[in-house]
């Protein structure tokens, strides 16, 4: 029965390989600014990339806060992504891979060891993503911790390029079938192809990229595949778990992180770096704290951190360092394995102050919390915010 699954894996892995070698032009990155718009970073007449999907009165209130990370938008963002559920995206981070194109844009970013040391992200698109078509890549496989990060979100659509598969607890495709995620939110490029997912060798001008660096989708083609599949967030007979709810909202029974009214005064602790692995510089993090924008602008590898779509670097405006149990690499694939469920220690970094913290996680389906020394919530600032999996005893300095 294996040997069977084996070659069907096989060969839909190469029909969506001859699809996804058709030529494709890299979305134009120059920008435009539309008339009595605001760009989704709230800012008036903003810069938006060309392909902008939604016209947005400037003296429009932004006051319908985003379920995943606080943020203020307008109402017609909030009356698109009504009808949507996130996404959550496999984004990799190998040098050659980089700039990645999208993470600047992203809700939330879970990051941690993929294999042998190179880091790999897991974007949530959801409030963001609704201004415009975003371009994201490069695209990669499913990690098996990632799953458990997504899963707190009451089923995002998950997007990934095949994943894990040696049989064992890093079974990340094997788990996918488990969870029944086929019929529910798996959008796995090896069963959708061209052309939602292309490769593109020229995503990086002048940059000679492998193949398996190439891999390039958008939200827009994503959402299209899930309303093809009626899975969109109000859609008929929905399935949830193992169960049917007709017309559900993605959003019931998720309680979602806590968030400030105020912000607070601006604390000492306005610079903050870490490293995954010791010996590792090219995934070396650092964060600079911006009081302006009142955000962390990140670094890597002694290196800003930018998206190619816009040309920015990476800022977010809460930093949180996970201190988790680390196994591995446990098998030939160099795979890994963190404890996600269960508690441990936490810092939070936001306003340029530092937060010790406890994260929880009962379950693999429960939602991530952050909670002070009393077990109370806490508040977390409104905008991105960017998680990074460290394992217990890696020192963060700030």
């Amino acid at each position: 029965m294996q040997k069977k699954h084996l070659i069907l894996a096989l060969v839909l892995y190469a029909f969506s390989a001859v699809g996804s070698f058709s030529a494709f032009s890299y979305l134009d990155k120059s920008k435009v600014v539309l008339p009595g718009t605001v760009g989704s970073d709230g800012v008036q007449g903003g810069e938006t990339l060309l392909g902008a999907l939604l016209e947005i009165d400037p003296a429009a209130p932004r006051d319908q806060a985003c379920p995943l990370n606080g943020a203020l938008y307008s109402q017609i963002e909030k009356d698109t992504w009504e009808t949507r559920r996130p996404l959550f995206v496999m984004i990799e981070n190998h040098p050659e891979a980089r700039p990645q194109s999208g993470l600047s844009k992203a809700d939330i970013v879970f990051e941690a060891v993929a294999e042998g040391g190179v880091t790999r992200f897991g974007a949530m698109f959801y409030c963001a993503a609704q201004i415009q078509d975003l371009t994201l890549a490069p695209i990669r496989s499913a990690r098996t911790y990632f799953l458990d990060w997504t899963s707190g979100f009451n089923l995002p659509m998950y997007v990934h390029v095949g994943g894990a598969n040696v049989p064992g607890p890093t079974n990340a495709l094997g788990q996918i079938v488990d969870y029944g995620w086929a019929l529910e939110n798996d959008l796995n490029q090896f069963s959708i192809g061209y052309p939602t997912f292309i490769r593109d060798y020229n995503r990086v001008p002048g940059k000679d990229i492998a193949t398996e660096h190439t891999m390039v989708t958008t939200t827009e083609k994503l959402w299209e595949v899930s309303e093809e599949r009626e899975w969109t967030n109000m859609s008929p007979d929905r399935k949830v778990g193992r169960k049917v709810v007709e017309g559900s909202d993605w959003k019931e029974g998720y309680d979602g992180f806590s968030f400030e009214d105020e912000k607070p005064e601006i604390g000492s602790a306005t610079s903050v770096s870490y490293d995954f692995w010791s010996g590792y510089g090219d995934y070396s993090v650092a964060w600079e704290y911006d009081a302006e924008k009142d955000a962390y602008a990140r670094s890597m590898g002694g290196e800003k951190h930018m998206d190619i779509n816009n040309d920015k670097q990476i800022m977010a405006h809460n930093v949180v360092v996970l201190l988790m149990t680390e196994k591995g690499p446990i098998n030939e694939k160099k795979h890994m394995i963190y404890g996600t469920t269960g508690t441990g220690d936490a810092l939070i970094f936001k306003h340029g102050e530092a937060i010790e913290a406890t994260w929880s996680k009962k379950t693999r389906t429960s939602e991530l919390e952050l909670v002070d020394s009393k077990g109370k919530n806490i508040e977390m600032a409104r905008g991105m915010i960017w998680f990074s999996a460290l394992s217990i005893g890696s020192e963060v300095e700030y």
